[in-house]
């Protein structure tokens, strides 16, 4: 049964992509040319919204199914549609930065109110308002990290695929909840009949309907998870480890080699290396490959064995990192 419903998300998400290029073309929703962007072709755009969808609709089913917790639900539904809706608008309207920020500040209150509701945040060693402020840092970091890594063809739609399939596999290992392990197969399964769409030559872009979703998504779990013990800091951290050490690092030299370091660029390795091969799908097989030769194994080691964790976070971003600083701002600022 398992299956049929993985396969049933997997076919919409097909289907509706097809309708929504349809839409958007018609109604001139799409990516035009800019000094921003890699591609050459006016392209339909806001083509997250079609597993942002899917993805929320698994979350109710998978509620009703498996009664998740509250707090749960509300961070991932309520705040997920949110994120998703203002994503698409933003698509479609181009939203000033600082209203932006507003919003996932707010995305970020959400879901530290109810991790504190549920009584998430009791951490000994801590003080509470420092507790608070780091979790919204992150979260607010994270929704933007995420979007800053779709900037070629597929990338982020596989590094979704990828994340939420090898944590489902860490639950699986380590007997983790059920209800989390089918939110990440349902995920995977909704982002997979898209990216069909999405793989280089993308013919639809996932923008930020997609983008912010995921990272709310992801930032949601993450806290979520390792609160409650079912999945380690360290794989979470091992599993982030190509997309991670790109924005961070990425970040970290703008703001030391650039004036305006704030403002949107087109300066991270994987855009530099996408100019460099003129081939979107070199630079997407290639995270790829890496994360799967290199990144699952060590995401499943640090699930077998959480006391590697440290070991396995460094050796996951270490190659990343070479390559963002090698390939990053210091290469487009020279």
């Amino acid at each position: 049964m398992e299956l049929v419903i993985t396969m049933i998300f997997f076919m919409f998400s097909i289907v509706i992509s097809l309708i929504y290029k349809k839409i958007a073309i018609n109604n001139n929703i799409v990516a035009i040319k800019n000094h921003r962007t890699l591609h050459s072709l006016p392209t339909p755009k806001g083509g997250g919204i079609v597993f942002s969808f899917l993805s929320l609709l698994s979350f109710i089913l998978i509620w009703w199914n498996w009664q998740l917790p509250k707090e749960l639900f509300l961070i991932i539904v309520v705040g997920g549609g949110v994120a998703s809706i203002f994503g698409f608008v933003d698509d479609i309207k181009n939203i000033r930065a600082r209203i932006k920020l507003i919003v996932q500040i707010f995305l970020a209150v959400w879901v530290v109110y109810w991790l504190e509701y549920g009584g998430l945040l009791l951490l000994d060693w801590m003080p509470t308002f420092l507790t608070i402020f780091l979790l919204l840092f992150f979260m607010v970091w994270i929704i933007n990290a995420y979007n800053f890594i779709d900037g070629i063809d597929g990338l982020a739609a596989s590094e979704a695929i990828f994340i939420s399939l090898t944590l489902a596999v860490v639950l699986f290992l380590t007997n983790g909840s059920i209800e989390i392990t089918a939110i990440f197969i349902l995920i995977a399964a909704s982002v997979s009949g898209f990216i069909l769409f999405n793989w280089p030559p993308a013919t639809i872009f996932m923008g930020d309907a997609g983008s912010v979703f995921l990272g709310y998504i992801f930032g949601s779990l993450l806290l979520f998870t390792v609160l409650t013990d079912n999945i380690s800091i360290w794989s979470w951290l091992t599993v982030f480890g190509y997309f991670f050490a790109d924005t961070t690092a990425t970040q970290i030299i703008r703001i030391v080699l650039v004036k305006k370091w704030y403002l949107a660029h087109r300066s991270h390795a994987y855009q530099n290396l996408a100019r460099i091969t003129g081939s979107h799908l070199k630079v997407t097989r290639g995270i790829t490959l890496y994360n799967l030769i290199w990144v699952l194994p060590l995401t499943l080691w640090s699930a077998i064995q959480p006391e590697m964790g440290v070991v396995t976070v460094i050796l996951a971003i270490m190659p990343a990192l070479v390559v963002a600083y090698k390939y990053g701002p210091v290469l487009s600022s020279s």
